[in-house]
């Protein structure tokens, strides 16, 4: 399966560069609020908006992929968020209104990127065994940390030596090139063309569909795992929006390029086992649904322990510890609600993706919002990190208690290779 190989590098190399673009304004979130004379609340604007736009395209784009393919929706989006990140250091010479602009080209970003993980998510059920899907979603979703590793590391001294537009410049145009080879290398002339009748029955949800959606979502388990995934993934903005900028004031002296890197570093290994681990627990007998609890209980409560840490320690060295193991385990979720969705429902994964991730990004805005609320008013970042521990509290016991892997859509006709 050289060709499966192929897609899976190309796939996590997609996800690494989503993630650079993504955490182009987190990186440079110090530096925007000294240039642009921004307070807490306002930089709190400015990084929430992005899921403003990121929760209105996840259902959307996760129907549309189940109905025409998910590495077409993929690269398109790749192809406008790309172009975007580069433009937006130009556009803001030409506005005065710096506050309101860089508000709304995040909260572009958000619409843009907001099809890819549910795109993922559809393009993996309907092609990858479910012996195998724990290994592979990790694989690729390492590219979340891998991306943000990137963009802290090169990053913090392109920051540093060139100032802020170089950062946007680097992560747009890395975007634009994977575009390029992908198209080129990959797809064929056929396959890059979208049929338009395709198209318009992806945009409205279609009465000939197989799958009941009343009683899909009348089912418990389903809304176990859309929970689940709301906390997992509004706790991880939340951390990945504020990390730098917690390190950036607790530790003045720190480098930029350590607390941006080494909790990302850690986590690309830690993500691959838990795939691996997951997958061969599941090959060895046990049930599905056990191991993808055991991994949640991993990624959501002893994840959310370490982070409480976080907010205790006065120690530039213990906090890098905690908040790489925080970090670290955080993608052991991959291995349990991640491809518990597709475990659930593969004929519209994407879709059930989709809804999960509006309500983590809905979620989302709120925590990031809050949390620079929270930090402007208490001055304390313990407040944070409590609020991170209690939201994934509130999943992880929503998906123990709930949570199933027996299929539960009726959509047999698809694809596993």
């Amino acid at each position: 399966r050289p060709e499966a190989r192929v897609w899976t590098v190309m796939l996590l190399l997609g996800t690494c560069l989503l993630y650079c673009a993504r955490v182009t304004v987190p990186i440079c979130a110090v530096a925007l609020s000294t240039h642009f004379d921004w307070d807490k609340k306002q930089s709190g604007i400015v990084l929430s908006s992005f899921f403003w736009g990121y929760c209105l395209t996840q259902i959307i784009g996760g129907h549309i992929s189940d109905q025409i393919g998910g590495e077409k929706v993929l690269l398109l989006s790749a192809s406008a968020w790309g172009f975007l990140t580069v433009v937006t250091p130009l556009l803001t010479h030409l506005t005065s209104a710096h506050l309101v602009f860089m508000t709304s080209s995040r909260f572009l970003m958000g619409l843009l990127q907001g099809v890819y993980f549910p795109s993922l998510a559809s393009l993996l059920s309907q092609r990858v065994r479910e012996s195998e899907r724990a290994f592979t979603y990790s694989t690729v979703g390492t590219g979340s940390q891998f991306g943000t590793l990137v963009i802290g590391g090169a990053g913090s001294l392109l920051l540093d030596w060139y100032g802020w537009e170089s950062v946007f410049y680097f992560s747009g145009l890395l975007t634009l090139l994977w575009v390029y080879c992908t198209c080129k290398y990959l797809l064929s002339e056929k396959e890059l063309i979208i049929p338009m009748d395709y198209l318009m029955r992806g945009l409205s949800l279609s009465k000939q569909t197989k799958v009941p959606w009343k009683q899909l979502f009348r089912k418990a388990p389903i809304w176990a795992v859309i929970i689940a995934q709301l906390s997992t993934a509004s706790t991880f903005f939340t951390l990945l929006s504020w990390l730098p900028t917690f390190f950036k004031e607790t530790f003045p002296e720190s480098k930029g390029w350590v607390f941006n890197v080494v909790p990302w570093l850690v986590a690309i290994p830690t993500s691959l086992f838990s795939g691996f681990l997951s997958d061969h627990l599941i090959n060895q007998g046990y049930k599905t649904i056990t191991i993808r609890k055991f991994m949640q209980v991993i990624g959501s409560g002893v994840s959310s322990i370490f982070a409480l840490c976080l907010g205790q320690t006065s120690s530039f060295c213990k906090a890098i510890v905690f908040a790489s193991a925080s970090v670290g385990l955080q993608t052991f979720n991959h291995s349990g609600i991640s491809v518990n969705v597709q475990d659930l429902a593969p004929s519209c994964a994407g879709l059930l993706f989709g809804v999960g991730n509006t309500g983590g990004a809905l979620l989302g805005v709120v925590c990031v919002y809050l949390a620079g609320y929270l930090i402007e008013t208490t001055g304390s970042w313990i407040s944070v990190f409590n609020l991170v521990a209690a939201v994934n509290s509130i999943g992880l016991c929503a998906f123990l208690m709930f949570g199933e892997a027996q299929r539960v859509d009726t959509d047999s006709a698809y694809m596993d290779l």
